[in-house]
C-alpha cells in the first residue's frame, strides 16, 4: 500500500531529518531514494536502513523489504509534497528571492541582517532548485521566526513550481539578465521565468514585493502585474523608496551611506567588493527596515557578513589582491564585473576572464561583446581563457589587443602565468563554474 503525504508527515514529525545520500546518513532520519541521471537510489534503500535511517522512501515495490520501506508513486514528488505540507503548518514570514545575478550574496546579506533580531533560517549554499528548496523548507522548525529561501532556475515554470513549495510571503528579484539563455530561450524567456515570482505574489492580498526602483526592467515587470504591496529601494533619492543609498568608497571594499524615510543617514563598511553589490546591500537594508530593525542592528549585520564561496571574495596574497568571483559567470555579471574593475582605484589592475557556459546559439556574440567590453576598460592587462573566448579573438580589432592574452584552456593559462608571473596587482578572476578557475589562485 502506498504511503500518503499525511502519513509521511506524521513520521517526519518523529524523525525530522531528511537524508538523500547514503554516504551521509543521519541516524534516525528519513531517507528519500531520489533518482539521478546515472543512478536509481532505490537500489541504495537497504543500505540506508543499515546505515541508521529510520525509514526509506522508495518508488519501486521490488525494494520494499519491510515496514521500514515506504512506497510512494514518485520519490521526488513525495519530497516536494512533504515540504508543501510542512510549509502549510508554518506561520512565519518567508522571503523568496530569485534573479540572474546576486541571489546568493543577497540571501546571505538578508540573513545576516535579520539574524540580528530574529532566529532566521536561510538556504544553505546553493540548495535552490526543485530538490534543494523542499529540503530547505523541511529544516524549518518551531523555533525559527524567519526564513530566506533562494530560488534558482534555468527554464521557465521552475520558479512557479518552487513558489508552490516555499509559498513566499515576501519576494525579491535581484535583476534580470543574460544567463541560462539556452534553457530559457533568450532574454525574454529569462524575464518571464524570473517574473513567475511576481506572478505568485500577485495572487495574495498581503504578499509584499521588494523592487529596486533603479532597475527599469524590474519596475516594468512589477507594474505589469497587480502586486498590491510594493516596497521600493534604490540608489536614487526617490520619495517612494523605503531605503536609498549611495557608494562612498570602493577600494576595493565597499563603504556606503544609506537612509530611509524616517531617519538621518548612516555609513556602513562592508566586507564585499564590487560596486554591483551596492544594490544587494540596499535590498538587505530595506528588508531589515521593513521588519523593524534599527540602524545599528542593520549595520552590524552588513559589517559582519564575510563573503565566501568565491563570490566577490577578496583574497590577499603575498604579492597581489585577488577578487575571486569564479563561482559562476554570464554576460550580465561579466559586464558589471568589468565596469567595477574599470572604476576600481588600484595601482595595477589585471582581468582574467573564463568562458561563459549555457549560452546556446548566443555564445559567439556574447563572448565577443565581453571581449569588446573588457578591451574598453582601464586595466593594465587582460587574459581570456577558454575555447569560446579564443574562437572570437579574430572578431575584434587586433590593434586593441595590447596587453591582452588568449589561452585555450585553464591548463595553458597556468603554464603562461608561471612563465610570466603577475605581482603587485589587483586581479579579477571570473568565469563559469565549469572552468574551475580556482586552480589559478595558487599562482598569485
Amino acid at each position: 500500500m502506498k504511503t500518503t503525504t499525511e502519513e509521511l508527515y506524521q513520521l517526519f514529525t518523529q524523525h525530522p531529518i531528511i537524508s538523500t545520500d547514503t554516504r551521509k546518513i543521519a541516524p534516525g532520519s528519513l531517507f528519500f531514494a531520489l533518482k539521478g541521471d546515472k543512478f536509481d537510489a532505490n537500489t541504495f534503500a537497504q543500505q540506508a536502513i543499515k546505515a541508521g535511517a529510520a525509514y526509506a522512501v522508495i518508488d519501486n515495490k521490488d525494494y520494499a523489504l519491510s515496514e521500514q520501506f515506504l512506497l510512494v508513486d514518485d520519490v521526488l514528488t513525495a519530497l516536494q509534497n512533504l515540504a508543501r505540507y510542512h510549509r502549510g503548518q508554518l506561520t512565519i514570514p518567508v522571503i523568496g528571492l530569485t534573479g540572474t545575478n546576486g541571489k546568493t550574496t543577497t540571501k546571505e546579506l538578508i540573513n545576516a541582517v535579520l539574524s540580528q533580531k530574529f532566529k532566521t533560517l536561510a538556504t544553505q549554499g546553493n540548495l535552490n532548485n526543485h530538490i534543494g528548496v523542499p529540503l530547505t523548507i523541511l529544516t524549518i522548525d518551531r523555533t525559527h521566526e524567519m526564513a530566506v529561501i533562494e530560488m534558482g532556475a534555468n527554464h521557465q515554470k521552475e520558479i512557479a513550481l518552487l513558489c508552490t513549495i516555499a509559498r513566499p510571503t515576501h519576494g525579491l528579484i535581484t535583476n534580470v539578465g543574460k544567463a541560462h539563455l539556452e534553457g530559457f530561450g533568450g532574454v525574454e524567456g529569462v524575464k518571464k521565468g524570473k517574473g513567475e515570482l511576481y506572478d505568485y505574489l500577485a495572487q495574495a492580498d498581503d504578499a509584499v514585493a521588494f523592487v529596486n526602483s533603479d532597475d527599469k526592467v524590474l519596475v516594468e515587470m512589477q507594474q505589469a502585474r497587480t502586486l498590491k504591496n510594493v516596497i521600493y529601494y534604490g540608489k536614487n533619492s526617490s520619495p517612494d523608496n523605503l531605503v536609498s543609498g549611495k557608494l562612498l568608497d570602493n577600494s576595493p571594499l565597499l563603504t556606503l551611506k544609506w537612509h530611509d524615510k524616517t531617519s538621518s543617514s548612516h555609513n556602513v563598511q562592508s566586507q564585499l567588493t564590487g560596486s554591483y553589490n551596492l544594490d544587494n546591500i540596499l535590498a538587505a537594508i530595506c528588508i531589515g527596515r521593513l521588519f523593524g530593525l534599527d540602524s545599528d542592528e542593520i549595520n552590524q549585520g552588513i559589517e559582519g557578513y564575510q563573503p565566501k564561496n568565491n563570490r566577490s571574495q577578496i583574497m590577499k596574497t603575498a604579492t597581489n589582491i585577488l577578487i575571486c568571483d569564479f563561482y559562476n559567470a554570464n554576460p550580465s555579471s561579466m559586464f558589471v564585473a568589468i565596469e567595477n574593475m574599470d572604476k576600481l582605484q588600484a595601482a595595477r589592475k589585471v582581468m582574467i576572464l573564463g568562458d561563459m557556459f549555457e549560452m546556446g546559439a548566443e555564445s559567439a556574440v556574447e563572448h565577443t561583446l565581453v571581449i569588446q567590453k573588457a578591451l574598453g576598460a582601464q586595466v593594465d592587462e587582460r587574459i581570456f581563457i577558454g575555447k569560446d573566448f579564443s574562437s572570437q579573438q579574430t572578431e575584434v580589432d587586433n590593434t586593441n589587443l595590447i596587453h591582452t592574452t588568449f589561452y585555450l584552456t585553464a591548463e595553458d593559462a597556468m603554464i603562461g602565468l608561471k612563465q610570466n608571473p603577475i605581482s603587485n596587482a589587483t586581479v579579477l578572476i571570473k568565469g563559469s563554474r565549469g572552468m574551475a578557475l580556482e586552480r589559478l589562485v595558487e599562482l598569485f
